[in-house]
C-alpha cells in the first residue's frame, strides 16, 4: 500500500498551496485512494476519498474542502451532490462525462486506469467534471491524453516503470506532461512527490 506525501503549488506562479498526505491500494474490485490535505502552515484543508472499479470508473468519490462536500459516482455519465458548509443546501449535478478530476493527484492515476493507453494508442479524448478550489465548484472540461513512452528505471526494489503522458486541455490548447509510476504521480503541473514510504503498486 503506497503511502506518502505530495506538495501542491499553483502551476502558474508556483505559490505553495499545501500538502496532501495519502495512501492508496489496488483491491479485488479496483483501486482506492484516501488523503488529507493541509495548508502550508499545517492547518487542515480538506480530504479526498476516491474508489474506482476494475475498469477505472469512479464508483465512489467524496471530497471535502472549506466546509463544502461533494459526493459522486459514475451514473448516467457522472452524477454528484454538492453541499454547502451549513449543510442546509445541496445541489445535484449530472454530466455525460467519463470521470471526475480536480487538484488531487488521485484523479490523474484514476484517468490512466480508465484509459489503459499504450505508446501505440492514438490520442484519446475524454470529458471530465473538475471540482475547482476553494469551494469545489463543478466545471466540465475536455482533455485529450496520449502515452508518449514507458521507461524502466532501476531501483533498490527492482525496475520501476514510469509512464510519461501528454495531456491537452482542448478549450485552451494548453499542453503539459504527467509522469506516473503504478498508482503514484511522480510529477505533474502543481504536484511534486515529496515522500514515499513504500513502492508504487503494480497494476495487472
Amino acid at each position: 500500500m503506497p503511502r506518502g506525501r505530495y506538495s501542491l503549488h499553483d502551476p502558474h506562479d508556483h505559490t505553495p498551496l499545501g500538502e496532501e498526505h495519502f495512501h492508496c491500494a489496488p483491491g479485488p474490485s479496483g483501486w482506492r485512494y484516501v488523503s488529507q490535505t493541509v495548508t502550508p502552515s499545517g492547518d487542515h484543508l480538506g480530504s479526498v476519498d476516491l474508489a474506482v472499479d476494475e475498469l477505472g470508473r469512479p464508483i465512489r468519490l467524496e471530497l471535502n474542502a472549506a466546509g463544502w462536500q461533494v459526493r459522486g459516482a459514475a451514473l448516467d455519465g457522472v452524477t454528484w451532490v454538492r453541499s454547502d458548509p451549513t449543510g442546509t443546501h445541496a445541489t445535484e449535478g449530472n454530466v455525460r462525462a467519463h470521470a471526475f478530476t480536480g487538484t488531487s493527484p488521485a484523479f490523474l492515476v484514476a484517468i490512466t486506469r480508465l484509459l489503459r493507453l499504450t505508446p501505440d494508442s492514438p490520442e484519446t479524448r475524454l470529458r471530465l467534471v473538475a471540482f475547482t478550489d476553494p469551494v469545489l465548484a463543478p466545471l466540465t472540461v475536455d482533455q485529450s491524453w496520449a502515452l508518449l513512452k514507458s521507461e524502466a528505471h532501476a531501483t533498490d526494489n527492482g525496475p520501476l516503470i514510469v509512464d510519461e503522458y501528454q495531456v491537452s486541455t482542448l478549450d485552451t490548447g494548453e499542453r503539459h506532461t504527467v509522469h506516473i509510476a503504478g498508482d503514484v504521480v511522480l510529477a505533474a503541473p502543481g504536484i511534486e512527490l515529496e515522500a514515499l514510504e513504500t513502492p508504487p503498486s503494480v497494476f495487472p
